[in-house]
C-alpha cells in the first residue's frame, strides 16, 4: 500500500511541486489541502485554481485527494489528519507577502502561526512518527543582514566581510530586526516547529527559504519576485522596482530542488531542524540581472521605472549558506540552474497566455 502525503498549500508553487514529485518519482498517495486563499489575499491575478485543476489531471491515476479547508479551522484539520494519518506532512501554505501582512494582520498572523499550530497540534495527536516539514522564510531574520558590511558593484550589492562569503547560515540572529509582520508570523510558527521537535520529540523542520521559483508559480506584484518579473516582461507591463537601485540580491532556487530535498529529510528525519533553503551563492541575482535574463529567453526589453523607496525589512543582499544542508544530506545538492530557471519561467508564462 502506497505511504501517505499531507500537502497543505498544494495548489501553490512549492505544494504542488511536492504533489507532483512525490507522486511520480516515489509513488506516495497524496492529499492536498488548498481553498485557494491566495486568490482572497492577492485578487484574481493570485488565483490558483489552474493549478489545482492541473494537479487534479495529472495526478489522476496516482489517487489525489484534493480538500477543500482552511488551516484555520482548528476542528477541521485536526479531524482530517486524525483520520488521514498521513506518513508525512509538508506544510506550504501560507500568507506569503511580507507588503500585504500590515493591511491584513489578524489575516496574516492566524494564517501563518495559528495555522501552523493547527497543524503541529494535529501531527502530535493523530501522527506523531510522521516527519513534518514547514515552508519558512528567509524573513525570520528580519533585516538583520543589512548590517552586514557589503559593496556595491555595477548590477548588484555583493557582502563585503568574508564571515559570508558562503552566505548567510543558520546560526544568523533572528533578534533585534525589524521583520515585517509577515516576517513575524512566520517566525513564531518557525519556533513552534523546532519546539515540536525539541520539546515533542516531533521529527520536524523549517526550511527558511530564499526565492522559492519555478514554472508554476503564479507570481504577482507583492509575491513571486522572478515570476511576477518574466509575466511583466511578455506582457510589456511597467515592473517597478522598489529601492535600491535594483541590485538588490536574492538566491534563487527552482521548487524542484526543494521537493528534491523535503524528500531526502523525511527519508531521513531529525527533530526541530533549520535549514536555510535557498539557490546559494551560485543561482544568486539582483533584479538588474534579472531583467538582462528575462530579456535573453523572451527576446523582450523589460519595461521598468523606479521607485526611490526600499520595501521595509527588504533585504539589500541576501543568499543561503547551503554547506549545512549539504553536510546533513551529502546527495542532495541544486540541479537546476538560474538560467534553466528563468527559462522554464518564460516557457510557462508563454504557453499560459495561449490557454
Amino acid at each position: 500500500m502506497a505511504k501517505t502525503l499531507l500537502v497543505t498549500g498544494s495548489s501553490g508553487l512549492i505544494g504542488s511541486e511536492v504533489c507532483s514529485y512525490f507522486a511520480h518519482q516515489l509513488g506516495y498517495s497524496i492529499h492536498g489541502v488548498d481553498n485557494n486563499q491566495r486568490a482572497v489575499f492577492f485578487g484574481p491575478t493570485g488565483d490558483t485554481r489552474w493549478n489545482q485543476e492541473r494537479l487534479q489531471r495529472d495526478l489522476e491515476r496516482t489517487g489525489y485527494v484534493h480538500h477543500e479547508l482552511d488551516i484555520r479551522d482548528r476542528a477541521g484539520v485536526l479531524a482530517l489528519v486524525r483520520e488521514l494519518r498521513p506518513h508525512a506532512i509538508v506544510h506550504a501554505a501560507a500568507q506569503p507577502s511580507h507588503d500585504r501582512a500590515a493591511a491584513i494582520p489578524f489575516d496574516d498572523f492566524d494564517t501563518n502561526a495559528v495555522g501552523t499550530l493547527n497543524l503541529l497540534e494535529a501531527a502530535r495527536q493523530g501522527c506523531p512518527e510522521a516527519p513534518f516539514v514547514y515552508l519558512s522564510t528567509n524573513k525570520v531574520y528580519g533585516d538583520a543582514p543589512n548590517r552586514i558590511a557589503r559593496r556595491e558593484l555595477e548590477t548588484r550589492y555583493e557582502f563585503a566581510d568574508p564571515l559570508f562569503e558562503h552566505g548567510i547560515a543558520e546560526t544568523f540572529t533572528i533578534d533585534q530586526s525589524k521583520h515585517s509582520l509577515f516576517g513575524a508570523s512566520k517566525l513564531a510558527a518557525d519556533v513552534m516547529v523546532q519546539e515540536y521537535g525539541r520539546y515533542f520529540g516531533l521529527p520536524t523542520c523549517a526550511l527558511r527559504g530564499g526565492c522559492l521559483t519555478g514554472p508554476n508559480h503564479t507570481g504577482v506584484e507583492l509575491h513571486g519576485f522572478l515570476s511576477y518579473l518574466v509575466k511583466c516582461n511578455l506582457e510589456g507591463t511597467e515592473y517597478k522596482i522598489f529601492g535600491y537601485k535594483g541590485k538588490q540580491v536574492r538566491d534563487n532556487i527552482h521548487a524542484l530542488d526543494v521537493a528534491r530535498f523535503i524528500a531526502a529529510f523525511i527519508d531521513a528525519p531529525c527533530a526541530g531542524e533549520v535549514y536555510n533553503l535557498g539557490g546559494g551563492k551560485a543561482n544568486a541575482c539582483s533584479i538588474l540581472e534579472a531583467f538582462k535574463l528575462a530579456e535573453k529567453f523572451s527576446g523582450k526589453a523589460q519595461v521598468h521605472t523606479y521607485v526611490d523607496q526600499n520595501r521595509i525589512g527588504d533585504h539589500i543582499c541576501y543568499y543561503s549558506d547551503l554547506r549545512k544542508m549539504r553536510a546533513h544530506y551529502p546527495a542532495w545538492n541544486i540541479s537546476i540552474s538560474l538560467e534553466e530557471t528563468i527559462r522554464q519561467i518564460v516557457e510557462s508564462w508563454q504557453q499560459r497566455a495561449k490557454t
